[in-house]
């Protein structure tokens, strides 16, 4: 350290030159090893020693979180599966447990019971003679209902036995409905040129349409339901209820007054029209359930600005076709 006389007072005394000679090199070679063993105390410092302590620590930590991360996936896909799994036994009407079929024995199975769907249960019918006004934009989105629609009846357990009513073969919807559906020559459906009338006696047919003045109480197995094949970007209102109408079909809407309220939003929209397959879902979901408040709560998109009444959301006991009778009309 410094002894504070003369001009070397400012200098460590372990870096003072000693004195030349023929020993003087060994005298440097003795300061340079001072020297260094002077500055060992400082490459390992307590602040270096704790910041290379603190950096491993870091390191630790990110790992341990990267590997609580991955468990949590791993458990959310393995939960993922497991509800999968619940799901399709709950379509197939088979216990979670039991062996898995083939894709081909489940196609089979599916089949059969779309097929079987043709010989008692209701039926529903698209009707298709409005297509001729519509964009091909429209047409194209009226094909994707299709394909969703056909899908929804696939996967139900109690499926509705299924007609494209005036649809032709060289029409832009059918080829709109090659291109989009894969494999929609195969549907288990009837296609045909005839028009609903055609098909099926007047007095067996219900329109279902947002317009009407009747309400939808049950879906009666004997009866017809049609929905208008309309995907109207112009908003024009009624057509589905006149065409009805001049038709002198017997005509119903879904009963979304009677089991839903408007819920506020940003855009203030509030509607009650529905896509072909929305519409088929609830019908679907009515059946499985016996309940509107169910179906319409499923199957009612949030951005149709409506909810089911809070009083109504308590799941209705299930029943058999026919049985679920709604509220009497309050329109």
């Amino acid at each position: 350290m410094s002894d504070g006389g003369g001009e070397e007072g400012g200098v460590s005394s372990t870096a003072r030159p000693r004195s030349e000679g023929p020993e003087g090199g060994s005298g440097i070679l003795e300061e340079f090893d001072l020297l260094h063993i002077d500055l060992q105390p400082e490459a390992q410092s307590p602040g270096t020693e704790g910041a290379s302590s603190g950096c491993s620590k870091n390191v630790l930590r990110k790992q341990k979180n990267w590997e609580k991360t991955l468990a949590a996936k791993k458990g959310r896909r393995k939960e993922e599966k497991q509800r999968k799994k619940l799901r399709q036994a709950e379509e197939s009407g088979s216990a979670p447990d039991s062996p898995r079929h083939s894709k081909r024995v489940v196609k089979a199975i599916t089949r059969e019971r779309l097929l079987g769907a043709a010989d008692g249960g209701p039926r529903l019918c698209v009707d298709l003679s409005m297509t001729g006004c519509m964009s091909h934009k429209e047409l194209s989105r009226l094909a994707g209902q299709i394909r969703r629609l056909y899908g929804s009846n696939r996967r139900a357990a109690r499926p509705f036995h299924l007609y494209l009513a005036e649809l032709r073969a060289d029409s832009q919807l059918y080829r709109e409905c090659v291109r989009k559906n894969a494999g929609f020559e195969n549907y288990v459906m009837d296609v045909t040129e005839r028009s609903c009338l055609q098909l099926f006696p007047r007095e067996s047919v219900v329109y279902l349409t947002p317009d009407s003045e009747d309400v939808l109480e049950h879906v009666d197995p004997e009866k017809v339901y049609i929905l208008g094949g309309l995907v109207d970007e112009s908003v024009q209102k009624k057509l589905t209820y006149q065409k009805a109408r001049q038709s002198q079909l017997s005509t119903a809407r879904l009963p979304i007054d009677e089991y839903m309220v408007k819920k506020d939003n940003d855009k203030n929209f509030h509607s009650k029209i529905l896509a072909i397959n929305q519409v088929f879902d609830i019908l679907l979901r009515f059946r499985e359930t016996g309940s509107w408040s169910a179906a319409l709560q499923a199957g009612v998109p949030p951005g149709k600005g409506y909810v089911v009444a809070p009083e109504l959301r308590a799941p209705c006991p299930l029943q058999e076709d026919g049985a679920g009778q709604g509220p009497a009309s309050r329109a």
